[in-house]
């Protein structure tokens, strides 16, 4: 039977090619799995500005929604041995994210008991938690190991001065937290994610790069700004030449799931003229690899931009690591395959890097965000796993290109690019009394990001 390709001919898609279509002409094929996915019709309704900039919705969203879903804290490789610990904190919330001597993983509340005193303050491996405030020490586990004035404490009977625990769970060498004791497992949350990630091996890869942003515009604004590809023609426009920005693919799995597919080695339809291979290859070439576009050889007669950037990007990746990626399929090499997880997590499918992000209100400000952006590169086939690198943390006027080294300029680059533009887009938040408009295809997702939101808040 002829496989029936939507796209182009849809009221509601870009006059140019599906990005099935796109992908249908690939030398090697895409998993099954990259087929259009479910687009239900979420509605048209503009959304309030002030959600954005309301201390009183911000801490909504932390007491109905962040206390009730699941989190990324750190990677299991961040705590490799007992006694090793993160700080992960949430808002206004902070826990310890320990290995424990068993080898189990623990999350526990960092927050004393007794008055309150935040009892870890960095990263790091001990023995024992202690509060610097009053002396009181627990266990690995968060059992209380001795409290210097018990006697004085009728009301805690042995284990009331516990620490209290999260839910812990793992998957991709990830471990995630959640501080809802009745919440769905976290498989079924992120349903198809393990499904369709399970040629990319995230638990085997190691971490080549953590940056943790401070940026002056709220965490759902933040966030958004990676939830659609359109905005390259204003943001990115150095990436036209490459990019199928209109062409874009976007899908909503679940309440939970979503996800957009970008093409790699085409022009946009945002250009007029019909650029040459050569011409896209050039460009595709210094932002895929950081090569100067004029040291890129003769492109192969009858091969286009796209094969021939798929076909390096796999003979770069085999050389590299001594694996085999004869079978990955050209968008697996080239393309940006971004999946996002309500409220504030995504991964990047493929088989060169995977990009994960993270975006959390920065405290209880409404106004500003931390975004993670953490890189996982495949180990290489013989010799040792590399160490994880540490997180670079990067103030509010900080560019990313400080972590050119680590993430590759072009990429630093484009980060820049969206972050200079959010403060802008926090400030005129403000001016919106109208609410925001977000489109009915391209930004779906978006409008869907906000029904969520509103039922988590009424649901509690």
């Amino acid at each position: 039977m002829e496989k029936t390709i939507k796209g182009s001919n849809r009221p509601d898609r870009s006059p140019g090619d599906s990005y099935e279509e796109i992908i249908a002409g690939d030398v090697v094929p895409a998993p099954d799995f990259y087929a259009e996915g479910p687009t239900p019709d979420v509605g048209t309704e503009a959304i309030a500005a002030s959600r954005y900039y309301d201390p009183a919705f911000l801490q909504q969203e932390l007491d109905h929604v962040f206390s009730r879903v699941w989190q990324w804290a750190c990677r299991e490789e961040d705590i490799p041995e007992s006694g090793d610990h993160v700080v992960f904190d949430l808002g206004g919330y902070s826990w310890i994210i320990v290995r424990t001597e068993d080898g189990g993983v623990k999350a526990l509340s960092n927050a004393c008991p007794h008055r309150g005193r935040q009892i870890v303050e960095e990263d790091g491996n001990q023995s024992r938690f202690r509060c610097p405030y009053h002396g009181l020490q627990w266990e690995l586990d968060g059992s209380l190991r001795h409290n210097p004035f018990g006697w004085d404490m009728p009301q805690w009977d042995e284990c009331g001065a516990n620490l209290p625990e999260a839910k812990v769970a793992f998957w991709g060498g990830f471990v995630f937290i959640n501080m809802d004791p009745d919440a769905p497992p976290l498989e079924e949350v992120l349903s198809p994610i393990p499904e369709h990630f399970e040629r990319y091996d995230l638990a085997g890869r190691y971490k080549a790069a953590h940056v943790i942003k401070k940026i002056r515009a709220n965490w759902k604004a933040t966030c958004e700004a990676f939830m659609e590809s359109h905005h390259v023609v204003g943001t990115h426009p150095q990436a036209l030449s490459m990019t199928g920005d209109l062409n874009t693919q976007y899908d909503i799995w679940s309440d939970y799931v979503g996800r957009q597919f970008t093409a790699q080695g085409v022009q946009s339809p945002n250009i007029d003229r019909e650029l040459s291979n050569e011409e896209i290859l050039g460009i595709t070439a210094f932002n895929q690899h950081n090569a100067d576009p004029d040291s890129v050889g003769a492109l192969p007669e009858g091969m286009s931009a796209r094969a021939f950037s798929a076909y390096s990007s796999r003979q770069m990746l085999e050389a590299a690591t001594g694996h085999d990626f004869s079978e990955a399929g050209d968008a697996e090499m080239i393309d940006s395959l971004l999946y996002h997880v309500f409220p504030n997590l995504a991964f990047w499918a493929g088989m060169t890097q995977n990009i994960v992000y993270r975006f959390r209100p920065n405290g209880l400000d409404p106004e500003s965000a931390l975004m993670d952006i953490l890189i996982l590169r495949p180990c290489p086939k013989d010799g040792p796993r590399p160490d994880p690198v540490p997180i670079r943390y990067l103030d509010f006027d900080e560019p990313v290109m400080l972590a050119a080294g680590e993430i590759g300029e072009a990429l630093a680059e484009v980060y820049d690019q969206d972050v200079e533009n959010l403060p802008w887009v926090q400030k005129g938040l403000h001016n919106l009394p109208a609410g925001v408009a977000f489109t009915s295809y391209m930004e779906a997702r978006l409008r869907r990001h906000h029904q969520m939101l509103d039922q988590f808040i009424g649901e509690s």
